[in-house]
């Protein structure tokens, strides 16, 4: 199960091919956990019509989990307690995917590849997560199978959720070679 994604993301930036475009896919289905803070209702807003949209292809749930949840101010009680509730909605047969500042960078014809291979692996549901202020705790770091950035820049919470919402509905018009990627 993690050879074939880890393959894919360790090989080198496809040239605007994805290995599955046009080839049945099994969706399966995909959760995004986020900490942090209320969303603006406007990100929100485009969130949702991200939501809508990946719906035509694949279950997606939209799951905010509050950041700093006993309100310390010793930042590693607070990545702990982050840590923890991440770890505790994940189930045993979860594709688990970290999003990290020192992730390794794909593109979007790799995180097609991602989606698929995720389909291709007898997981239950994909995993995508989102740490809070200070990042990810030990728990799910070891736990993740892969850890991907969204980008070079560091990126607002707010704005990294809505580049994985944008970037999972590009995925999926690649594997079915429609028009939105190009």
């Amino acid at each position: 199960m993690v050879t074939a994604l880890c393959a894919t993301i360790s090989a080198s930036p496809s040239v605007g091919r994805c290995k599955y475009t046009g080839q049945s896919v099994r969706a399966v289905p995909i959760r995004v956990l986020t900490v942090g803070k209320k969303r603006s209702r406007g990100v929100q807003l485009l969130i949702d019509e991200y939501i809508d949209k990946l719906n035509n292809y694949c279950n997606v749930e939209d799951v905010q989990l509050r950041s700093n949840p006993r309100n310390t101010r010793d930042a590693r009680a607070q990545v702990d307690d982050e840590d923890i509730a991440v770890v505790n909605l994940l189930k045993s047969d979860d594709w688990v995917v970290m999003l990290d500042e020192n992730g390794k960078e794909i593109s979007s014809e790799q995180m097609a590849e991602l989606v698929a291979d995720a389909g291709n692996t007898g997981a239950s549901r994909l995993s995508f997560c989102i740490g809070g202020p200070y990042g990810h705790g030990q728990q799910l770091r070891q736990r993740a199978n892969v850890s991907i950035k969204l980008s070079s820049m560091v990126l607002n919470h707010q704005i990294a959720v809505l580049v994985l919402m944008e970037q999972l509905y590009r995925s999926w018009t690649i594997l079915k070679g429609q028009k939105y990627h190009h």
